[in-house]
């Protein structure tokens, strides 16, 4: 009789695991952590399996099963063809009743692999994969990642995304029905902190169409510090860009940061930034995570007035939007921020409010409920 229920034990953990696979370093994707403590914390069996890199740190521990893959390749084709090869070995043989491709670069194993075993597949999709500016704009690239994307996403029956917009263009383009469910913060105690110094805050990806180009110049006509807390592909253009306006006394770049660090730093800062160039829908149809991760430390930000962000500003305003991303532009809304103190508590009030309704324990729900209905209670 033990070993019956040992058994039974074993098949329903089986039958509730599920591998969610990313192609960048587990400690930092904190978007990742939430949706895989989240679904733990309902009952499934969850592996998160992403890369390691010579500058990784060691594993923080979490409520879910972690895997790294090492790659010989650190960057380019050859870096998405090794992780590629070696993720679809690993989930040749992984414990699983669902796989999960997070966006589209881990997608291909993923659609192999559950075709082979026969078991169920997600797409997650983070954004408008092949709409990013740096794919758009390279006409090769866009050529390889859409012939990609034809190939898988169409055979994906389940998948969910961050707004409605994204989930609206899937079912244009592929006639599938995406759920949304978006990114944002576990609601957590905040005491907001004096801020002696008045900084300004970036804070993720630092990658091309961030509108870099134009926040590093406006900093010229800024009187307060900008913080930068990421890396990414654009991080040598910054640099650059920060030495050719004689910035480095004015512009801080901080590196990847743990995510309790970061939420440290965001509660310290007196602005936020959230800025993408208007060059692919990916952009345009944005909804950053960092978007609520100042709205969540009660901080004040400058955001672009595209349709996502334009709809949530509306009601109870958190930002102040801009349509223009010149540094002129830029210096002119950031300084607003800055001098007009009633505009700055009535934005940081609102912050207050919202994040009691925009927040992780509310989006979780979507995302348990999601799952039960592919696999059951």
């Amino acid at each position: 009789m033990a070993s019956f229920d040992l058994q039974s034990k074993e098949a329903i953990n089986y039958m509730k695991s599920l591998v969610f696979t990313v192609t960048n370093d587990l400690n930092y994707d904190q978007r990742m952590i939430r949706i895989c403590e989240s679904l733990a914390g309902a009952g499934y069996r969850v592996t998160l399996v992403g890369r390691t890199t010579p500058a990784s740190l060691p594993l923080q521990p979490r409520d879910f099963r972690q895997k790294r893959l090492g790659c010989i390749f650190p960057k380019g084709p050859l870096f998405y063809i090794e992780y590629n090869v070696r993720l679809f070995f690993y989930l040749l043989f992984a414990k699983a009743s669902v796989l999960c491709a997070i966006d589209l670069d881990s997608i291909l194993p993923v659609l192999v692999v559950s075709k082979l075993r026969r078991i169920k597949r997600v797409y997650d999709a983070h954004e408008l994969f092949c709409e990013m500016q740096e794919i758009v704009e390279r006409p090769r690239i866009y050529r390889i990642w859409k012939c990609i994307e034809k190939i898988s996403v169409p055979s994906f029956r389940y998948g969910y995304t961050v707004n409605q917009p994204i989930a609206d263009e899937f079912q244009k383009m592929y006639n599938r029905h995406y759920e949304v469910i978006r990114n944002m913060p576990l609601l957590r105690d905040l005491q907001v902190p004096a801020k002696p110094e008045r900084f300004i805050l970036y804070q993720g990806a630092v990658n091309e169409g961030r509108s870099f180009d134009t926040l590093i110049p406006a900093m010229q006509l800024v009187n307060a510090r900008l913080v930068i807390a990421g890396t990414g592909n654009y991080m040598d253009t910054v640099k650059t860009l920060i030495a050719q306006h004689r910035l480095e006394g004015k512009i801080v770049l901080l590196g990847n940061l743990l995510p309790a660090d970061l939420r440290a730093k965001t509660r310290e800062a007196y602005i936020g930034v959230t800025l993408f160039e208007h060059k692919g829908l990916s952009n345009y149809y944005s909804l950053a995570n960092r978007y609520f991760d100042y709205l969540h430390a009660g901080v004040p930000q400058l955001c672009v007035d595209y349709p996502v962000y334009h709809e949530l500003n509306k009601t109870a305003p958190v930002a102040v939007l801009t349509e223009g991303l010149s540094p002129e532009r830029i210096a002119l809304k950031l300084n607003m921020l800055l001098e007009n103190d009633d505009l700055y508590r009535e934005l940081q009030a609102n912050c207050l409010v919202q994040r009691q309704t925009l927040n992780w324990q509310q989006e979780e729900k979507k995302l348990i409920h999601f799952y039960k209905q592919i696999l059951g209670s």
